[in-house]
């Protein structure tokens, strides 16, 4: 399954928003923008906005997510996203949009003015089931349903396949050896394409710099040209690197072809191939590939659900397909790739199965299953006895001597407050803490008494992270009650560094005598009172 929390943009997001997403999407030249669809079918974007990438009709960036209401409940089927960056969709009702980097006219809408929000692309595609879209660095393609195939946008090398090297405004069928045929399936490289037909015949046009059209010669083509040296297989899947070619066949093999430099053809060494050249996968069969047009690294899923990867690793040249712990292809890109961006629109099935770590978050004060009760200032916190065993050393030896294994047992406590307790016990479950500074003062002093001593240190953050002029004096007050040295220093310093403000707070005045005493003449060794 795939875990959109490997890719570094998404810890941005809180648990609430990651548990949301269905559909997303990781793109920019340093993986610094993302797309994402919820369970609702709502889109949100953030990150860079390089651009006018996010599709928000400004040019500013964000760190939190913004809805694209344009594109919400239109069911997005494929994305694709080109250099500069700029971003093409198409949904399950076969309409595309696009938006983002215009310069040579890859949105196809005519002009070169930038997309700052998704437009629909509708030159001779508004009567085309578009099933999938491929974006290069800087121009698009789109497969209809039918089997066409459009192209647009820069066209430098013949990418666009029109015969020339003009550029191309608006979406235009791909014809000559493409005519009649029936497409199923379009990549795109940098400044090269490549389709695929339901007969499995491979054809590429474009930029061949590196031999990445397969037609063993590096002369670009400006139309389409069929691979002949896979005449006699039949290719199903088919995916570009930046200037690398890889092919899936019906019987699990796997072909690369085109740059070299990173060993992401997996051959064994770094020499580019003009043509294409049988790569082994520890004798496996292949059933899915992968690669992304603007990175140098490639990856396969055998059938055994092994994922390999090659090429450029986080900086690092690998030359032969290597065995990772992966369980897909996705998440090689999120932890290898340069950058770290998706070869695809990712897909989240969320499943009913529940991890050790998720089942016990779940139980906690569930009385369905409890067989303990603490309670406090007459509320009820349910428990389960084995848990605070395994967890807390101070249980382990209360239970040791009162454990009654008959009924179930009330145990009463008057020390604490109930938010504190609570959340001391919720932590034994899940290992974090949701309090206001104010309370964690409280699970501070618990955690001082039950020698908890990561509580203690996670009680400290929260104090630090909350402290204001208002509850300076007392946090220091509580950090010198729980001999908290660290938190102690880090409260004097700010409330010497906001003295004034301070100083004329009510808590100041209250505080015990010898404590503010102590204070003051600390304060003064520092020159904080001067007058």
């Amino acid at each position: 399954m795939v875990d959109v929390g490997k890719w570094p943009i998404f810890t941005l997001l809180s648990p609430q928003e990651i548990a949301s997403i269905r559909k997303a999407c990781v793109f920019g030249t340093s993986g610094n923008e993302a797309l994402y669809v919820t369970e609702n079918d709502e889109v949100f974007v953030f990150g860079l906005n390089y651009s006018n990438c996010l599709g928000t009709g400004d040019n500013q960036s964000t760190l939190v997510p913004k809805k694209l209401e344009a594109l919400c409940g239109k069911k997005i089927k494929s994305l694709s996203y080109g250099s500069a960056p700029h971003v093409l969709l198409s949904t399950e009702d076969g309409v595309v949009y696009a938006w983002g980097h215009n310069g040579y006219s890859q949105l196809g809408n005519g002009t070169t003015n930038q997309g700052i929000a998704p437009i629909q692309v509708c030159t001779n595609l508004l009567m085309k089931q578009v099933v999938e879209v491929a974006c290069g660095s800087h121009h698009s393609m789109a497969l209809a349903a039918d089997g066409e195939v459009f192209a647009w946008g820069y066209n430098n090398c013949g990418q666009v396949g029109s015969g020339s090297t003009a550029n191309q405004p608006t979406p235009r069928k791909v014809t000559n050896c493409l005519h009649i045929k029936r497409v199923v399936g379009i990549a795109c490289g940098q400044t090269s394409s490549m389709a695929v037909l339901d007969n499995g015949e491979v054809y590429g046009w474009g930029y061949n710099g590196n031999g990445q059209l397969g037609l063993g010669n590096n002369g670009n083509q400006l139309t389409p040209v069929r691979v002949a040296a896979l005449h006699n297989v039949c290719v199903n899947q088919i995916v570009c690197g930046y200037a690398h070619t890889l092919a899936l066949t019906d019987e699990g093999l796997l072909y690369a072809w085109g740059a070299n430099t990173y060993g992401q053809l997996g051959t064994g060494n770094k020499n580019n191939l003009l043509s294409p050249a049988h790569v082994t996968v520890e004798k496996e069969r292949v059933v899915e590939i992968a690669a992304c047009h603007s990175a140098h690294t490639s990856a396969a899923k055998t059938q055994s659900g092994h994922v390999y990867m090659w090429g450029q690793c986080r900086g690092q040249s690998v030359t032969l397909p290597h065995l990772t712990h992966f369980s897909c292809t996705d998440d090689v890109f999120a932890c290898f790739a340069t950058p770290a961006v998706s070869w695809r629109l990712l897909s989240v099935e969320h499943e009913d199965f529940l991890t050790v770590a998720e089942s016990l978050k779940q139980e906690f004060d569930s009385p369905e299953t409890a067989d303990l009760k603490f309670q406090i200032d007459g509320k009820y916190i349910h428990v389960h006895k084995a848990v605070l065993k395994i967890r807390c050393e101070h249980f382990r030896s209360m239970f040791h001597s009162y454990w009654n294994e008959d009924s179930e047992e009330v145990i009463e406590i008057d020390q604490f407050s109930y938010p504190v307790y609570r959340a001391f016990l919720q932590y034994l479950y899940t290992d974090a803490v949701d309090l206001p500074p104010e309370d964690a003062i409280g699970l501070l002093d618990l955690a001082t008494s039950y020698c908890e001593n990561r509580l203690k240190k996670l009680c400290q953050h929260i104090i630090k992270r909350g402290i204001t002029v208002e509850n300076a004096f007392s946090l220091f007050s509580a950090a010198v009650r729980y001999d908290a040295e660290d938190l102690e220093e880090f409260c004097f310093k700010f409330c010497v560094n906001h003295l004034t403000e301070v100083t004329q707070t009510a808590a100041f005045w209250q505080m015990d005598g010898p404590l503010l005493k102590e204070f003051i003449a600390k304060a003064s060794k520092c020159g904080a009172f001067k007058n």
